[in-house]
């Protein structure tokens, strides 16, 4: 991205700065009478006309004003903005909900979502953090007569499988939590393919024994061959009130890239593996039906161990200081809780 004058570059700020704020195309005429830039209208008129030659402002028609195009939204998110954390109160009133909430991973995603929603006035997606293989955490028996138990499988995504259990022989509940803790001790936060060739591979166990551990390998097995992540969203209604999406197509078009996983698959796995916040503006070449809307997204949790989506999308006029700083800072109490959660 080549390098602008100062000049050119405050003339592109305040564009796309008024144009965020009103959604209305700024001219020449608005630029002089609010900002003393010090140079005369003409000097202007020629450094905008300069930008709308150089891709960075379009204009609606002759006489109009000019708006940021892609190219200008780039420029001014990565050379002009600077880094803002959201204010302390909202930090504090943010942080308390989280802290309201249980340890329970699919409030925290609700509650991501719906924060991040209100905070940026966009739609919000939340995806929940994974690991690259599904690791053990915990196994519970629980007595339903002499010779049934409940088998209870909790895993360290917060993944619980609970399924019922013929027993071998009529055990009483203090066996069956004898029992339970001698596997948990086994197995200790192992995936699969230490289970099936770790020490425990070795050890000698009862037939009771012997089909938790087959279930805790089909369950760990399942979870591992899981296609998809599962998504939580929020704030269409804030996209949808904005003037870009007041024609039906156009409404249509948001709803269809908010509800179709496949069209957002491919970015939200790149940016597993990114660090910090990314923004994507307009597809970036590359999404197609992206080609309207601004995502910003950060990835979050423990790399490699378990982590997961936070951002919001919306429309390329987008208030991208709020938003950014929004997702930065869910981005960080999402990777304390998970921390956490599986103990890092």
């Amino acid at each position: 991205m080549e390098q602008l004058t100062a000049r050119q570059e405050e003339i592109l700020g305040i564009v796309a700065r008024e144009y965020i704020a009103t959604a209305v195309p700024v001219g020449s005429n608005t630029i002089v009478r609010r900002y003393n830039l010090g140079v005369s209208p003409a000097t202007v008129r020629n450094e905008l006309a300069f930008l709308e030659r150089e891709g960075y402002l379009a204009q609606t028609h002759t006489s109009g004003g000019r708006m940021p195009t892609d190219k200008g939204y780039r420029y001014f998110v990565h050379r002009l903005m600077q880094e803002t954390e959201l204010p302390s109160s909202e930090q504090r009133m943010i942080s308390h909900q989280f802290h309201q909430v249980q340890l329970n991973l699919d409030q925290w995603m609700k509650l991501a979502a719906a924060v991040l929603a209100q905070t940026s006035h966009s739609a919000s997606l939340v995806t929940a953090p994974r690991a690259p293989q599904a690791r053990f955490k915990h196994v519970e028996m629980i007595s339903l007569s002499d010779v049934t138990a409940l088998l209870i499988l909790v895993f360290q995504d917060g993944s619980i499988r609970q399924q019922m259990m013929l027993l071998p022989a009529p055990i009483a509940q203090d066996e069956l939590s004898q029992v339970s803790n001698r596997l948990n001790g086994l197995l200790g936060s192992a995936n699969e393919v230490e289970i099936r060739l770790g020490p425990i591979a070795n050890t000698p166990l009862s037939a009771l024994e012997r089909s938790v551990v087959e279930r805790t390998l089909e369950a760990l097995q399942q979870l591992d061959e899981r296609s998809e992540r599962e998504m939580h969203r929020d704030g269409l209604l804030n996209v949808l009130r904005q003037p870009e999406f007041a024609e039906v197509d156009k409404l249509r078009s948001v709803v269809e890239v908010l509800e179709r996983r496949s069209l957002l698959e491919a970015i939200l796995a790149e940016v597993l593996w990114a660090n910090g916040v990314q923004v994507i503006i307009g597809g970036e070449g590359r999404w197609d039906d992206f080609g309207e809307y601004s995502l910003v997204l950060s990835p979050y949790g423990v790399r490699g161990e378990a982590n997961g989506v936070v951002g919001v999308l919306g429309p390329t006029r987008m208030p991208y200081d709020r938003a950014i700083s929004a997702v930065r800072y869910v981005a960080r109490l999402m990777s304390n809780l998970v921390e956490h959660m599986y103990g890092y």
